[in-house]
């Protein structure tokens, strides 16, 4: 009896979807579902007449598989992946493998790659990115684990990864919880690009009064620039030519502003915090969601709390290219901040992370795949050490260049009282990164005051501490 090459459990959309996937790019594939039901219910219909071999039990699952087996898990993070692993292990052998494609949290992965290593086992932990869309025709995988354990599955995932001008959409991220550290923060990058959108969206429908025609014509056109060209803005602009299937006008109208989050936002702003990195664009995305979940609470607060009101009687085209340069220098800000955190986590974890190399594998088939990237792999592969990517000539300059518009944009949008919570963190990381001094010498005076706390001094070593006293 032939044994298949590669296995996947769990079919929710996105473990078919990759079936599917390794399946077209040559792979025989066993599957297997808890429910019996779904397993039957895929082979009848998208799997039909595909070399997928099903499997109703997992020693039945277990045995189709040829030696050494790779397993891709596509199951609920958390206690669910603990509870699949711990069925699997006794049913392996020596050099058998377990992936989890799933959003785990790194430290998870750290933990589960130590025990199955030390059990004899091989385990990685792979971020996949892209959505149902990019799970069947490539999407962006990033791989942690032993460079060995990657180099067993490296046939299989090179084929079916997003494939770009300079190769396949993955690359061996680093050790342990590596891969899934980087699609942690990528989709920190996710939330704060979403967000910045969303209030370039709400400027130029609630400032300007654009219709959603409009709307989409702005967003199609910005799709066509090099600054903007990317997924996000591409399915916003379509968006807004979604038609009510179930009544009247546009679907974006009657959609419920209140938006949900799986955790890996917060798990990013839960790190930067604990290394020390600031990344207020991502922890501006992530709070407007907490508050956008508040809707009773803001309806109720709405016939209480009256904003400044007024219009706005510029020049509508000219703003909106105001607009376009904000969201454009924001979007600068929020990569720069999560490939600082990348940085600081690659050397305290040990990762030894290459962000050139990541950032050309956010280049096709992941959900913050954009034109820039190649911008930023360019920017990391000139200067590995760079500090941070607003210091990169060509972003350097492109930020001066704009950030009058940049700063007009949020002038306009605080005089009208239109809430810019991503735009107004990214403009103040810019403008605290770019002072020689900040205030802190005041905090760091109040500390040493009431606490004893110590400080430095300008006009002494750095690391030489002092203490006043003040009463």
């Amino acid at each position: 009896m032939a044994l298949q090459n590669f296995g996947v459990i769990g079919l929710a959309v996105m473990g078919e979807n990759l079936a599917l996937n390794v399946e077209r790019n040559g792979f025989s594939v066993a599957v297997y579902n808890r429910t019996t039901e779904k397993t039957t219910a895929f082979m009848e219909n998208r799997a039909q007449g595909k070399n997928v071999k099903p499997a109703h039990s997992l020693e039945e699952f277990v045995a189709s598989l040829e030696r050494p087996r790779k397993i891709l898990l596509m199951v609920k993070a958390g206690k669910p992946v603990d509870a699949v692993i711990e069925q699997l292990k006794p049913l392996l052998e020596p050099g058998d493998m377990i992936i989890d494609g799933g959003n785990s949290l790194y430290e998870d992965t750290d933990r589960r790659v130590a025990d199955l290593e030390a059990a004899g086992l091989r385990f990685i932990g792979m971020g996949v990115s892209g959505g149902e869309e990019g799970a069947l025709n490539g999407p962006s995988l990033m791989p942690g684990g032993t460079r060995e354990a990657y180099e067993a599955i490296e046939p299989i995932v090179t084929k079916i990864a997003a494939q770009v001008d300079d190769g396949p959409c993955v690359t061996y991220i680093g050790p342990k919880g590596a891969g899934h550290y980087v699609k942690m923060v990528h989709n920190g990058i996710e939330y704060g690009d979403m967000q910045l959108i969303a209030e370039a969206y709400d400027l130029l429908k609630n400032v300007l009064g654009l219709t959603n025609e409009q709307l989409h014509d702005v967003f199609a056109e910005w799709d066509e620039t090099e600054e903007l060209d990317s997924f996000l803005i591409e399915i916003t602009a379509n968006i807004f030519k979604k038609k009510d299937d179930m009544g009247d006008g546009f679907l974006i109208d009657k959609i419920l502003d209140a938006a949900g989050q799986k955790g890996t936002g917060r798990w990013t702003v839960v790190s930067s915090l604990e290394l020390g990195v600031p990344i207020p664009t991502i922890t501006a995305a992530v709070n407007a969601r907490v508050m956008s979940a508040y809707k009773d609470e803001r309806m109720a607060a709405a016939k209480e709390l009256a904003g400044p009101g007024g219009k706005f009687d510029g020049n509508t085209q000219g703003f909106i290219n105001k607009v376009r340069d904000a969201l454009y220098c924001s979007k600068m800000c929020s990569y720069a901040q999560g490939m600082a955190l990348l940085g600081t986590a690659s050397q305290e974890f040990e990762y030894n992370l290459d962000l050139g190399e990541i950032a050309r594998i956010w280049k096709g088939g992941c959900i913050i795949k954009a034109g820039f990237l190649n911008k930023i792999k360019r920017a990391f592969d000139e200067n590995p050490n760079l500090a941070n990517l607003l210091l990169a000539p060509e972003f350097k300059q492109t930020i001066l260049d704009r950030q009058a518009a940049w700063r007009e944009v949020l002038m306009a949008a605080n005089g009208l009282g239109i809430p810019v919570p991503a735009f107004s963190a990214s403009l103040d990381y810019f403008d605290s990164y770019r002072r020689e001094r900040l205030p802190q010498n005041l905090t760091q005076a109040q500390r040493d005051y009431f606490g004893a706390h110590t400080y430095e001094r300008t006009d002494k070593s750095r690391g030489e501490f002092f203490h006043a006293e003040w009463f």
